[in-house]
């Protein structure tokens, strides 16, 4: 896999492909931008370079219509903030106007296409639209890992169409953090999988249980293991259908020897409100009435004692329903303990990004992911389309 700063971009048309897919409030202004500062080194290095730079990207699910509230227009006008340089947003993605725009382009321009997704042939990776974005480019960089789980027209159907692509600085940064930390990690490897679902982490806890040597299960998530072990969980979230897989995880962590650990007390309320009374009580004593919506102090204290002798962690998903704050301080004490770790920390997926911002650590993790499917697949074991298409040897070039 070629990467940008190995690919000649003087003067060149280079054609982006960027995970833009942004958190908007109601009045469409952005909410959290990381996505987007998280390219700014792969832009500014094309700049450097004196490229004619055309971008692409997705936001939200219009499901193949002209939306004007998925429009990139905020996209745009944050984008030319951040690079204090102007950024033109085209009025689609394709056809003859678009054409136009990029042949009147000089180096060093910024041209952001429309929504790709305002065309339902991107999602279906439709030949003919992959060949129309490719005309728009001498040269293709890849940059959008948070996609890159995805077979779609702008990331894997272009490929084949464009003489020189690569990989930009995200996508090789991110690849080479999960990749190698879950292939050749420094031990002892600590897992801690959470979020609402085990069907959502399956197939990356059934491939983590066999190579790390410790695993913490939190969030929703654990009361399908704590319903398999026969505990009362009320009306905690749990899936009934999973129960068989959640047993063979922890019995396969048994003839493994891996240390496996659940919550053994938690923040328990009536619903899922702010305003509900809450109560902390041993995972053996939840109210039939009552849900499980956050790991409690005894739960905190034993997770960070499994973390204390760390060289790697890896970090998927919140320990309760953080947006709530009563509901929030056990994901947020394990980010402090993460932070407080003296391993290699890797975090991602599952709003976990959101939630270390919240808890004011991102900056002693030492590397937060902008993938949430994606390094869900890669910690699953998987292959990435978008990954293998940049790697494909036989695409001409």
């Amino acid at each position: 896999m070629k990467i940008i700063d190995e690919i000649d971009l003087k003067g060149k048309r280079v054609l982006f492909r960027f995970d833009f897919n942004v958190p908007l409030d109601s009045s469409l202004n952005i909410t959290d931008d990381i996505r987007i500062r998280a390219v700014l080194p792969t832009i500014n290095y094309a700049l450097d370079e004196g490229a004619k730079i055309i971008i692409m990207s997705h936001l939200g699910r219009p499901k193949g219509k002209v939306t004007p509230e998925f429009s990139l227009a905020p996209v745009a006008k944050r984008l030319s903030r951040l690079l204090n340089k102007e950024v033109i947003l085209a009025k689609d993605c394709i056809g003859d106007d678009v054409k136009k725009l990029v042949a009147g382009m000089a180096p060093g321009n910024i041209v952001l296409l429309e929504n790709l997704r305002f065309h339902i042939e991107e999602e279906k990776n439709s030949d003919e639209f992959a060949r129309e974005l490719a005309s728009l480019g001498d040269v293709y960089i890849d940059d959008a890992f948070g996609n890159a789980h995805r077979k779609h027209a702008s990331n894997v159907g272009i490929v084949k169409y464009m003489k020189e692509y690569g990989a930009g600085f995200l996508i090789k940064q991110e690849f080479n953090y999960l990749k190698k930390s879950v292939e050749n990690p420094a031990r002892p490897f600590v897992a801690i999988i959470g979020g609402s679902k085990v069907s959502g982490k399956l197939e990356p806890l059934l491939n983590l249980i066999k190579k790390v040597d410790k695993m913490i299960i939190g969030g929703g998530m654990a009361f399908t293991f704590l319903k398999a072990m026969g505990h009362e969980i009320g009306k905690s979230i749990f899936e009934e259908e999973l129960m068989p897989k959640a047993q063979e995880i922890m019995a396969t962590a048994r003839q493994l020897g891996v240390k496996f650990y659940l919550p053994v007390d938690c923040v328990i309320a009536e619903g899922m409100s702010a305003e509900a009374e809450t109560k902390i009580v041993p995972v053996q004593e939840i109210n039939a009435k009552w849900m499980g919506l956050d790991i409690g102090p005894a739960t905190i204290t034993l997770f960070t004692e499994a973390l204390s002798n760390a060289k790697t962690i890896i970090w998927n998903g919140p320990m309760g329903v953080f947006e709530i704050d009563a509901f929030g301080r056990g994901t947020s004490a394990l980010a402090h303990s993460v932070a407080n770790s003296y391993a290699l920390t890797i975090a991602g997926g599952g709003d976990t990004d959101v939630a270390i911002r919240k808890a004011g650590e991102s900056d002693r993790i030492t590397y937060i992911s902008t993938g949430g499917g994606a390094s869900i697949e890669l910690l699953a074991g998987k292959s990435l389309p978008a990954i293998e298409a940049l790697q494909g040897s036989d695409n001409p070039r």
